[in-house]
């Protein structure tokens, strides 16, 4: 019974838990989908502009199809649900992404926040939290904000 175990565990370890790269990258879509759901949803009012903005990232960026798109966000959202807090969402995109790709990644944070052309201060707090658990300093943060600003 222990050897089982140490087979198990020893081939988990070398393929990196999963299978196949797939499931790595459907666990880190899944990830950046949720705080995507979370974003849009902090200020309890997560608008069909906002829900369209976050289908357009995860069709634009990630190379989803609509319909793939809407059952990740599904995903997600059960994810979020069950979520005690974010950084088990956080921890999975500090494994994969590089400092680059983190603030590629909130600038699109802000392109949700910035859909009403207005922030918050939820939306203010969870930016600056996401920001904090992604291991980005304050500057990084106001650079891609200031980035998304100056877009539109």
């Amino acid at each position: 019974m222990i050897d089982i175990f140490k087979r198990l565990f020893s081939t988990a370890a070398e393929t990196g838990g999963t299978p196949d790269g797939q499931d790595n990258e459907r666990e880190l879509i899944v990830a950046i989908g949720a705080l995507l759901l979370e974003m849009g949803r902090i200020d309890e009012n997560f608008t069909s502009s906002e829900m369209a903005h976050v289908l357009s990232i995860l069709t634009n960026q990630y190379g989803l199809s609509e319909e793939d798109a809407g059952a990740l966000l599904d995903e997600a959202d059960r994810e979020l649900e069950e979520s005690v807090d974010l950084w088990q969402f956080a921890k999975v995109i500090n494994d994969r992404y590089s400092i680059a790709k983190k603030e590629k990644l909130i600038e699109r944070f802000w392109q949700i926040v910035y859909v009403d052309g207005k922030m918050d201060k939820y939306e203010h707090y969870l930016m600056n939290k996401l920001s904090n658990l992604l291991g980005l300093s304050h500057k990084q943060l106001i650079d891609a904000k200031l980035k998304v600003l100056h877009s539109n």
